[in-house]
């Protein structure tokens, strides 16, 4: 999504606010999903507004950020996000653990969304149970108030046997449309994610 943004003319970066696992290297800890995020993009950014919160532990966050001895706070993602959306006409968020992950005592990943307000991609990893997880939490995204933008199916599962029926079963059943759909094989794999409804989800912003 981030590359096809990029392509299309946009100045974009890519932010992942919370990031547990991480690796030490010569600038200090990074997140190799974060580190990705950020090059898919075209807009230079200081690692430490891309990923506020980089955790050593693999963890659920609020687990990583205890042992850590942090507390992640939203404002200081706010602000980030901020100093990231005035370099670049597109921020795309990326968060860690699901929708409901907690992120301390109290907050979960849903303050984060709500804090920022953003409209919100769900991304469906394509599995047995997917349609329960996927349904609820597109319920609890809309019972927040955050807009729903889309969702995409991800082929987690080489041998899914009915994927396709799962996908066509989320179709039916969700209000937002599919934006991409990405197989498990990816070493030739190109978005196919179309620029006309990544346009209608940036009109939500």
């Amino acid at each position: 999504m981030v590359r096809a943004l990029a392509r299309s003319g946009r100045r974009v970066t890519g932010m992942k606010p919370v990031a547990a696992g991480a690796d030490p290297t010569p600038e200090g800890l990074r997140n190799a999903d974060a580190v990705e995020l950020a090059a898919a993009g075209n807009v230079s950014a200081p690692y430490v507004l891309t990923n506020p919160y980089c955790l050593p532990l693999p963890a659920s966050p609020h687990i990583a950020a205890e042992e850590a001895d942090i507390c992640i706070e939203s404002a200081r993602i706010v602000q980030a996000y901020g100093e990231l959306a005035s370099q670049a006409d597109v921020v795309v968020v990326e968060g860690a653990g699901g929708w409901l992950a907690p992120i301390g005592p109290a907050e979960t990943m849903e303050d984060i969304a709500a804090a920022l307000g953003l409209p919100v991609i769900l991304v469906v990893g394509l599995r047995l149970g997917c349609l329960n997880h996927a349904l609820l939490t597109a319920r609890a995204i809309e019972s927040r108030g955050l807009p729903f933008a889309g969702w995409v199916a991800n082929a987690v599962e080489p041998a899914f046997e009915h994927a396709a029926a799962n996908v066509a079963a989320l179709e039916r059943r969700l209000r937002a449309p599919l934006l991409d759909s990405v197989p498990f094989d990816q070493s030739a794999f190109a978005s196919r994610v179309a620029l006309a409804r990544l346009d209608e989800v940036l009109r939500l912003w």
